[in-house]
């Protein structure tokens, strides 16, 4: 009996430990981690070489350093809390099976060819209803002709976001929040910024089209993989949409293709 409650024990903290570190990774919250160890480190170097003084100082301002530490990574500790609300540990089996992934990408190709911009947000478990309402709602079925036609001219609604719920276009010409990473590249323009933007403060999953370069992005995660195959396109949209299929190949060509942010 002992041995399968230590048994359980383990793997209970085995898995709560994977997750921790999953969560980290996906937040970009590693900043944090560095932080308090080096001031662990501080505090324990102290401590051995009794350094009365510091230890003093130290002791004193503790609860001062954490709360600095939660001014200065505040972004990051909401991301944090963000995705462990959202995140679903015991989820198993699909998720929807019609997302219409096929018709947007056969949009996004026709305007990459044509050299014109694209900002496509799938939903998928946060709540931003507020972000969902800022535009015009379509509440229309996903067809590659109605994308193109909102995107390839210069209508009121080519410059924001079309929002998909469900079967459904919700809305359309919709502005994200911009990305406050002072990391992406300046040669990125608006659409990739709003793309990394809502990807860093929800769960959703944005493509985005260059209208300079015609390279087709996908943003999830806090991160923006660019310039991904049509190939890479589908399969991470059908595996992060879906979870119909997990395809290892094309997983391993996603590592190979890093994040740029």
């Amino acid at each position: 009996m002992n041995i399968l409650t230590a048994i359980l024990d383990i793997g209970i903290l085995t898995f709560i430990l994977y997750k921790a570190y999953e969560l980290i990774t996906k937040t970009n919250s590693m900043q944090i981690i560095r932080s308090a160890i080096i001031i662990g480190l501080i505090y324990g170097i102290a401590y051995v070489a009794k350094l009365n003084t510091l230890n003093w100082i130290l002791q004193n301002i503790t609860s001062v350093l954490f709360i600095s530490i939660a001014i200065v990574f505040q972004p990051e500790l909401r991301k944090v809390f963000l995705k462990l609300g959202q995140n679903e540990w015991f989820s198993f089996g699909n998720r929807a099976k019609d997302t219409s992934v096929e018709s947007v990408l056969v949009a996004a190709e026709e305007l990459s060819k044509l050299r014109r911009g694209m900002l496509v947000v799938w939903m998928r478990h946060s709540k931003i209803d507020d972000l969902k309402r800022v535009g015009t709602i379509l509440n229309a079925d996903i067809s590659a002709a109605l994308l193109v036609a909102i995107f390839k001219y210069d209508t009121p609604l080519h410059d924001g976001a079309c929002i998909i719920q469900g079967k459904k276009i919700f809305s359309a010409g919709g502005f994200l929040p911009l990305s406050e990473n002072y990391e992406i590249k300046k040669t990125f323009g608006t659409r990739h910024r709003a793309a990394l933007g809502m990807a860093s403060i929800s769960d959703a999953v944005v493509l985005v089209v260059s209208e300079e370069t015609g390279a087709i992005s996908l943003a999830y995660d806090s991160s923006l993989h660019y310039d991904l195959s049509m190939d890479e396109l589908r399969k991470t949209l059908e595996s992060l949409l879906e979870l119909k299929r997990d395809d290892k190949n094309v997983k391993d060509k996603i590592d190979e293709h890093p994040a740029i942010i």
